[in-house]
């Protein structure tokens, strides 16, 4: 159901929010997880390396989606903390128009160009074929990814974080059982990965509008649904566009990282895919409270309420590190108990340990930026985000390159390269928090 934030105690109200959608996106991963440890386990490594290569490149394409659903959420909460309902219609209808025509067109340009693109990421040639098959069947479910982030963002932004947590529980089971039966029993290997993984996705997304029909009357809109403003579109790209540039960024770096990694061998390779899944279950929840201070603070910009969003930033800031504290000792003491979660082999298991020893010391760092950034989308000031995330990205591919090629640390070397880039980030970062941050005094 829809939430107020604008009134309420904001602490026990952001972890209320914050719990869905760490719970929610935990499921997620866990289903993308879990196509990492059933290839490692039953087809080999070479699989699980061409699972791992395609994950940033996929991941690029929805994350870009997801940005322009988020910043186009952040309108619907402003709209609906002021209660202008005739807008708020206009907008939901509006984004969702442009976003499946942005979809579609999407994904017929990344299924014709996934050859070209795996040449360019130097993608071993024993793999090649595999990772190609792999990438195209994950690109024809594009236009699912956006729909189900669409609804989901869209409930986020109206206070409502529970049923988009409902639908992803449901999908991550059905992708578990559908990985099973089409690695396991049909033998299809990393493609069978791939087939479950869209039939989930669609599924997901068939739950939330049938759910949306039977309980949400505020996007009960019949035929407005087919309502195009053209104003408001110009308002969304402006304010989506930053955010889908934003989330892209992040993962051209990660590419850029990808590609180095792919020169290291397949050990390396599959052990920095296992550590990666990890990795965003460790980065996870940061990004979860970040998003539950970014749906309270514009729902309170909406409502004029400046006392209210400096709260909490307060309160977000808090729980981000207690969270970070706990992320590093949990990840720290168990590295090779969650390495073997993934593989068997002794060599990409020594790889993912030295990452994971090295990266879950500067956890903290991650939890801060990610805080500071669900202050600056709340406010609607996203040229903030996409800049730090720049600066970030940036300075990691570049720490990266010399030491890898030049200094050859290794695995070890991401993790170094990793503290430049949030060190860069948070250079970026403070200045403009804190003369913003007194312009709400």
């Amino acid at each position: 159901m829809t939430q107020d934030m604008t009134q309420g105690k904001i602490m026990p109200m952001l972890v209320h929010f914050t719990i869905p959608l760490v719970l929610g996106n935990l499921f997620q991963l866990t289903y993308n997880a879990v196509d990492s440890i059933i290839v490692g386990h039953f087809v080999g490594k070479e699989a699980l390396a061409a699972v791992g290569i395609c994950n940033p490149i996929t991941t690029l394409f929805i994350l870009f989606l997801n940005g322009l659903c988020m910043g186009a959420s952040i309108l619907i909460g402003m709209y609906y903390g002021a209660k202008d309902e005739e807008k708020l219609a206009r907008q939901m209808s509006t984004t969702m128009l442009a976003g499946l025509v942005f979809s579609l067109v999407l994904t017929l340009i990344c299924i014709f160009f996934s050859p070209q693109i795996l040449k360019f990421m130097q993608v071993d040639s024993s793999i090649f074929n595999m990772t190609t098959t792999y990438l195209q069947i994950i690109f024809a479910g594009l236009v699912f990814t956006f729909l189900y982030n669409f609804f989901a963002s869209t409930l986020r932004a109206l206070g409502d974080s529970k049923s988009p947590l409902y639908f992803l529980i449901i999908s991550s089971i059905l992708n578990i059982f559908g990985d099973l039966f089409f690695v396991v029993v049909l033998h299809a290997g990393s493609k069978g990965c791939a087939i479950s993984t869209v039939i989930s996705e669609a599924l997901c997304c068939l739950f939330c509008i049938l759910y949306i029909q039977k309980k949400v009357p505020l996007l009960q809109l019949g035929k407005k649904w087919l309502v195009f403003d053209i104003s408001l579109l110009k308002r969304t790209i402006a304010y989506g566009w930053a955010s889908a540039m934003q989330q892209a960024t992040v993962q051209l770096g990660k590419l850029g990282i990808q590609m180095i990694v792919n020169t290291m061998g397949v050990s390396v390779v599959a052990a920095f895919t296992a550590v990666n899944r990890i990795d965003d279950f460790a980065y996870t929840p940061e990004q979860n409270i970040a998003h539950s201070m970014t749906a309270l603070m514009a729902q309170n910009k909406g409502a004029g309420k400046k006392n209210r969003m400096q709260e909490g930033f307060r309160c977000g800031m808090v729980l981000e590190s207690i969270y970070g504290i706990f992320i590093f000792l949990v990840c720290f003491i168990f590295a090779k108990p969650l390495m073997c979660l993934f593989v068997q082999d002794e060599e990409v298991i020594m790889h993912g340990v030295t990452y994971l020893h090295l990266i879950s010391i500067m956890y903290i760092l991650p939890a801060f930026t990610n805080g500071i950034q669900g202050f600056f989308r709340g406010i609607g000031d996203l040229k903030i985000t996409l800049i730090s995330s720049l600066v970030n990205m940036t300075v990691r591919v570049i720490v990266a390159a010399p030491l890898v090629f030049s200094l050859h640390l290794g695995i070890e070397a991401l993790p170094y390269s990793y503290l430049a880039g949030w060190i860069g980030m948070l250079m970026a970062e403070l200045p403009l928090l804190i003369r913003t941050y007194k312009a709400y005094e």
